[in-house]
């Protein structure tokens, strides 16, 4: 008798006693102290609940943690986590030997895996980690919440809209604590924002403004040519779900700009800001949204755009979200930020600090405030205390997957060329066949869409 693991999309035939490793695709060989101190469900023949897969953590235990992906945004959770008291790195994977060996020897006590699968099986790993490239987030972390374990994962939370709802649905079915990295949520600073734009001090808000500026000019990542992969790593395993290519250093290092991997600034850091646009506004998702821009003067194979003006229709509200790689001066003294523009005056914040600045004859006061910063080590902390206590984080996965599904909408209206219109209840483009097409993604054999 066979029998199937079904994480929604995701899916393998399994036999009787056949491993997780084995059975998945083969690849090759209390905050103030805290800032003052630093697809269906699985066989029971196969995984205990997932709610008792993992072991019962004590109050007072430290959560066993494995890190998959241990490069930039990886190594710096890494380096968080071994300062937090709450955590315990018990297990690391990367592709690439000579980076997880590098990560080990931050971390001594750690195992190592090339294959993240083998971490997965771990009794000593609690939690996951997951800060691999954009194309690799959804099956690590559905996979992990099938093994029974808790999940932080990096934004945007997948490629697609719908790796992104499955993602949402594996966290209920399996009953996992699922933090986003929208870290912004957990600084002192953006909960005032929030507060500010709540309390209506502002006025009507009809247009909010959000931008990430730069200058790479002219010569980008540059045009590194085809070649085999580095010694050490393992670029088949690296590609995992998407199309077949040759090595290129960029499509490597660079990743974030190659559409295959990820959807360039506007889902990395757009994900930031629509994140605390739609908390501070109190909504879930745009009606309709235009984009336009494209790489335009940069000399280098990139393939997102250098340039790119993307226009939201919220009810009641219009959000413009703006990226250019060409020209690195700021708006409003900021290299990127939110601006909220209230009938009494305006709110212009970035991690450094807020300003509110009143509308002539105004009653609005102006104010100023200071941010902390950084606040990747609390956000992290906060997520292992919930995983711990059972309890919501406060970037929960519905609210990472509606942030992330906003900014991917964007690239879906400037691929397609035209103006989308967004049924949120049904996530589809309302009679867009080909605009639909960007909303899913098939997956590369033998990893399974």
């Amino acid at each position: 008798m066979q029998l199937t693991i079904v994480a929604r999309f995701l899916h393998w035939d399994l036999l009787p006693g056949t491993s997780l490793r084995s059975a998945m695709p083969h690849a090759s060989a209390s905050r103030r102290t805290f800032l003052k101190t630093i697809a269906a469900g699985t066989s029971a023949a196969l995984f205990s609940p997932a709610a008792s897969y993992a072991r019962i953590i004590g109050s007072n235990e430290r959560v066993g943690v494995g890190v998959i992906g241990v490069g930039g945004m990886g190594g710096g959770h890494l380096n968080n986590l071994l300062k937090l008291e709450n955590a315990q790195v018990t297990a690391l994977s990367d592709v690439y030997e000579e980076r997880l060996a590098k990560a080990r020897e931050k971390a001594p006590q750690a195992a190592t895996h090339k294959d993240f699968r083998q971490l997965l099986e771990r009794s000593d790993v609690d939690a996951v980690v997951v800060a691999s490239p954009d194309h690799w987030h959804a099956l690590q972390a559905i996979l992990a919440m099938e093994a029974g374990k808790d999940v932080y994962v990096e934004k945007p939370i997948a490629l697609t809209i719908a790796e992104g709802r499955a993602m949402v649905e594996a966290t209920n079915r399996y009953d996992r604590i699922v933090q986003v990295g929208t870290q912004q949520r957990t600084a002192e600073l953006y909960q005032r924002v929030r507060d500010v734009v709540r309390s209506g001090a502002l006025g009507p808000i009809s247009f909010i403004r959000t931008w990430n500026y730069g200058n790479n000019y002219p010569d980008g990542i540059g045009m590194d040519p085809d070649g085999p992969p580095p010694a050490g790593l393992d670029w088949d395993m690296w590609l995992g779900p998407a199309p077949q290519a040759t090595y290129n250093p960029n499509r490597y290092e660079h990743w974030r700009w190659f559409w295959d991997y990820a959807g360039g600034n506007i889902t990395d850091w757009g994900t930031h800001h629509f994140d605390i646009v739609h908390w501070a506004m109190d909504v879930e998702a745009p009606r309709s949204i235009t984009a336009v821009g494209g790489k335009l003067h940069i000399r280098d194979n990139r393939e997102t755009p250098d340039t790119m003006v993307a226009t939201y229709e919220y009810p009641g509200f219009v959000v413009a979200y703006e990226t250019r790689f060409l020209n690195a001066n700021p708006l409003e003294g900021r290299g990127y930020g939110i601006a909220f523009h209230g009938t009494n005056g305006t709110l212009i914040v970035d991690r450094s600090r807020y300003e509110i600045i009143p509308e002539n004859g105004s009653d609005l006061k102006p104010e100023v405030v200071e941010g902390n910063g950084n606040a990747h080590a609390q956000h992290m902390h906060d997520f292992l205390e919930a995983v711990k206590a059972r309890t919501r984080p406060i970037s929960d996965i519905e609210s990472g997957h509606r942030a992330s599904s906003a900014t991917m909408l964007g690239n879906v209206a400037f691929r397609t060329g035209r103006r989308i219109n967004w049924d949120a209840a049904n996530e589809v483009v309302i009679e867009d066949p080909e605009a639909n097409d960007f909303v899913s993604k098939t997956y590369r054999t033998p990893w399974a869409l």
